[in-house]
């Protein structure tokens, strides 16, 4: 497929996407959503893929949604804001979480809106200093959508998760590092190295175990202490039978690099 509003590549095992709207700040339209979700297709479909990345171009993350792109004429009928979250950005979530892969977030600027929420779908989020994170729906008399009420709170607690989205004041990246909101928070010009290099061990990593961690982690939440117990022995029955398990035990009494293959 040929894309017109983002870069997608896949090598050596690393599928990398990069909202490529840097004129407006990589916000989204219908058309950009269509085509990030046939790479989240193909990246689900390709078994040689060992980590996803998703970042954006220019200056900017995502300023979430393009305005723009929905304006609505006067006297015109409202525009069904409930129908945009079911077809696009709820999707766009649960594809980011249900990967079968790691996920990392390489924050370069702004993530605002929708951008915010969509960097905290992804399982290691990785920030310039110079970005931040702005939850700008209360400024439109919304609420954060994209998942944005599930992962605030779960992420932060309740009360910096009330100051973020009812207030929609700039949360900087390196408060953000000392929240818990993300992962870590790097020097601009040490961004695409660091992410590199995360994605490098990644892809020679125990792509299966590192799948059931992801799945694992996201149930617990919804699961009693016993339930998750339960799913953790089952869990550790299959993998237990892994090849990445046999070799990683190998590797261990052999004092060698462990050769991983994701299975």
């Amino acid at each position: 497929m040929a894309y017109q509003h983002i870069l997608f590549e896949i090598s050596d095992g690393v599928a990398r996407l990069t909202l490529n709207r840097p004129d407006k700040l990589n916000s989204f339209t219908a058309a950009m959503h269509l085509e990030v979700r046939e790479a989240l297709e193909a990246v689900k479909a390709d078994t040689s893929v060992r980590v996803f990345i998703l970042t954006g171009a220019g200056r900017g993350f995502c300023a979430g949604q393009d305005l723009a792109d929905r304006a609505v004429a006067p006297g015109a009928e409202s525009v069904d804001l409930g129908e945009s979250v079911e077809k696009y950005y709820g999707p766009l979530v649960l594809a980011l979480r249900n990967l079968p892969v790691p996920v990392i977030c390489a924050v370069n600027g702004v993530a605002a809106g929708a951008g915010a929420n969509i960097a905290l779908a992804a399982d290691i989020v990785i920030a310039a200093k110079s970005a931040s994170f702005v939850e700008a729906f209360c400024r439109l008399g919304l609420i954060p959508d994209t998942g944005g009420t599930y992962f605030l709170p779960r992420l932060i607690g309740t009360a910096r998760a009330m100051g973020l989205a009812m207030l929609g004041e700039k949360l900087t990246a390196e408060r953000a590092e000392e929240w818990g909101l993300i992962w870590k928070c790097v020097d601009d010009d040490q961004l695409s190295a660091e992410v590199d290099k995360l994605a490098r061990h990644f892809a020679s990593a125990p792509t299966l175990g590192l799948a059931r961690t992801k799945q694992a982690i996201h149930a617990s939440p919804s699961n009693t202490l016993p339930q998750q117990l339960d799913l953790e022995r089952d869990f550790m029955r299959e993998l237990g039978r892994s090849h990445d398990y046999r070799e990683g035990v190998a590797a261990f009494v052999e004092k060698r690099t462990p050769q991983f293959k994701g299975k």
